[in-house]
């Protein structure tokens, strides 16, 4: 899993490589250090903020075990961001009690919602679950074809409805198929555009509604899919779809696609939301489980 971590984070290793050896190539633990530091954090998109929160805590923590060269201060580091990133095992995936697990699935157009969704039934599918997929984001043709195609390339099932549908009407039916169905897994999609902000946050509040009365502790996830080449607007995204309804995990897409992967801990260290998933390229195997450890250490080795 460590390699598919590097392979993800090749672009941020190769802007960053160059930078962390000389920042760690001088022996002397000084105020410069601290400055480059930041410089790097910086442009790796960690944000201003969480940049600051990390140059200080490093300073304590150097501070209170007297270190004097950067050869420590690089475990420091490492640890450092691992703590901000691990979750105590909240980063995995729920499951249901007994079937059916409910994922739904949230996200503005264009961030990969619909790939990640196909991704997730493809693992599923490939440990002998039985998946059913529910096009809830009837606004778009598109994402109906779109999802009705990935259905068949994964193995899943799908329950879809007319473009212009209600959303809430083929949640509804799903998760009925679902229970009825023995299936093990139910993904739903929804829209990722309204024709305003207020439509598109009361649309979601209603289906997730329609989830808990048709089956009372799902959805056992709801996930919000970000784009990490959008940088510090992922975070503005899981803000707006957090006013609305509980997320209980991030999946971060198009890591491969950006040189500052240091998102990932500006978005977890302002949003509170745990790391779920890491999309890592375009192949229907390129999704996997985020891990803190395997994370700082493909980024900073």
């Amino acid at each position: 899993m460590l390699d598919q971590f590097k392979k993800g984070l090749q672009k941020t290793r190769e802007a960053l490589k160059n930078r962390f050896e000389n920042l760690f190539g001088v022996n002397e633990l000084d105020e410069e250090f601290y400055d480059e530091l930041e410089e790097i954090l910086v442009s790796a998109d960690v944000g201003v903020k969480t940049t600051e929160k990390i140059i200080s805590l490093l300073r304590e923590r150097a501070k209170k075990e007297k270190a004097r060269e950067r050869s420590a201060a690089r475990k420091m580091l490492k640890d450092l961001l691992i703590e901000m990133l691990d979750d105590n095992h909240r980063s995995s995936l729920a499951t249901a009690a007994s079937p059916p697990t409910v994922y739904l699935i949230l996200g503005v157009n264009g961030v990969g919602k619909t790939t990640a969704i196909a991704k997730i039934a493809y693992q599923y599918s490939r440990k002998g679950k039985k998946v059913l997929l529910a096009a809830g984001d009837t606004f778009r043709a598109a994402a109906i074809d779109q999802l009705d195609e990935w259905s068949r390339a994964v193995g899943a099932g799908i329950i879809k409805h007319q473009e212009g549908g209600d959303p809430s009407a083929v949640i509804f039916d799903a998760v009925n198929a679902a229970k009825s169905r023995g299936v093990d897994l139910l993904l739903c999609d929804t829209a990722g555009r309204l024709h305003t902000k207020a439509n598109l946050l009361d649309e979601m509040k209603k289906i997730y509604r329609v989830i808990q009365k048709s089956l009372g502790e799902a959805p056992h996830e709801t996930l919000l899919v970000v784009d990490a080449t959008t940088g510090q607007n992922a975070i503005a995204q899981a803000r707006l779809f957090q006013e609305v309804v509980p997320i209980s995990g991030l999946i971060l897409t198009k890591l491969d696609g950006t040189a500052r992967g240091g998102i990932v801990l500006a978005v977890k260290d302002i949003t509170g939301i745990p790391l779920k998933l890491l999309g890592v390229g375009e192949k229907k195997e390129d999704l996997e489980p985020f891990n803190a450890v395997e994370f700082v250490e493909a980024l900073l080795a």
